[in-house]
């Protein structure tokens, strides 16, 4: 009696035929991508007509202004923007610290060092080019763009949209996402998205600016970015680095993991760091305050994930690497 298979092992009883390789094409996780470069041009197209719809609709609508004015009604006093609250004074003072010339000295000087340490200094001379274009771009829409007389209560024709303190601080946030490696960004939204919230609020609280005026200004700064990264994205050796296979629902879901995770940790920060916000400002103010910082973190989490693939820079890669495509 036998025992085991009767199939012969180690030997066939027929030739066989080597099966071709099946093309990489046909495989479901590589699927030619959109080009990176394509994919900034189409983001900064949409968040340019964001920045536009927002400025139709908040500054040149009446109910738009009602809707300003309701977050962040005038002061009884003074005919200013300030709100009576405790945080008054902390704002003031972190608006004129973060608007010295030196201490944007220092930050441009920062992002230049750290591009030229990581052998990405191209792409930290286009991140200093980015925060200056926003200086400027925000300066020359408050001064061009007109604020219709409505007649709403509370409001003033001085037009403040966009705020250019949030899109400087935006601008030298996502700069830093230039000259970094890419396994490095994820790390910078939390603390880049925070510090641009921080200031958005001061704005408000100072009476500076307006609830559109901030997302007018991180809207500007997130489109700016995508057309620098454009640039630098194709251009000769800005490649596309090679991701693992990992199916299109997964990389969503972990993104939403992050920036839930993302929004739930800025929420704790501005508890811990201002425990007294609630309760200090009025409600019109703190969802004003709230929705910003949500919105920024929406802005910074998307502007990081749409670079997630290039490498702008860095150490030169291997034969095997560039053969590859990663």
């Amino acid at each position: 009696m036998s025992h085991g298979s009767s199939y012969p092992v180690g030997r066939s009883s027929s030739p066989t035929r080597a099966l071709p390789p099946v093309p990489a094409s046909t495989l479901a996780h590589d699927r030619p991508a959109v080009p990176p470069a394509v994919r900034l041009l189409a983001a900064a197209v949409c968040c340019l007509l964001a920045l536009g719809l927002v400025g139709v609709v908040f500054v040149w609508t009446q109910p738009g202004q009602w809707i300003d004015g309701l977050l962040l009604p005038r002061a009884e006093r003074g005919g200013g923007y300030e709100q009576s609250s405790d945080l008054f004074g902390p704002a003031t003072v972190v608006l004129r610290h973060f608007g010295r010339p030196s201490l944007l000295a220092v930050l441009l000087a920062a992002v230049l060092v750290v591009g030229l340490l990581g052998r990405r200094l191209l792409p930290g001379v286009v991140g200093v080019g980015m925060v200056l274009g926003a200086v400027l771009a925000a300066g020359a829409a408050k001064s061009a763009l007109p604020r219709p007389e409505f007649a709403v209560a509370g409001s003033t024709t001085h037009n403040s949209f966009p705020s250019g303190h949030v899109a400087v601080a935006t601008a030298l946030a996502l700069a830093f996402l230039l000259v970094v490696p890419a396994a490095v960004r994820r790390w910078l939204v939390l603390p880049g998205a925070a510090g641009v919230s921080v200031i958005g609020a001061a704005t408000m609280i100072a009476g500076w600016h307006r609830f559109s005026d901030v997302l007018g200004g991180v809207l500007l700064s997130v489109a700016l970015f995508c057309l620098a990264a454009a640039v630098l994205a194709a251009r000769p050796g800005g490649a596309a680095r090679r991701l693992p296979a990992v199916p299109a629902s997964g990389r969503a879901w972990r993104v939403v993991a992050e920036g839930a995770v993302g929004l739930l940790v800025l929420v704790w920060v501005v508890r811990v760091l201002v425990p007294g916000l609630a309760t200090a400002l009025r409600w019109g103010p703190f969802v004003a305050i709230l929705a910003a910082a949500g919105l920024t973190m929406l802005a910074v989490g998307v502007a990081a994930f749409l670079i997630r693939s290039v490498e702008f820079g860095g150490p030169a890669q291997s034969s095997d690497d560039r053969t590859s495509g990663r």
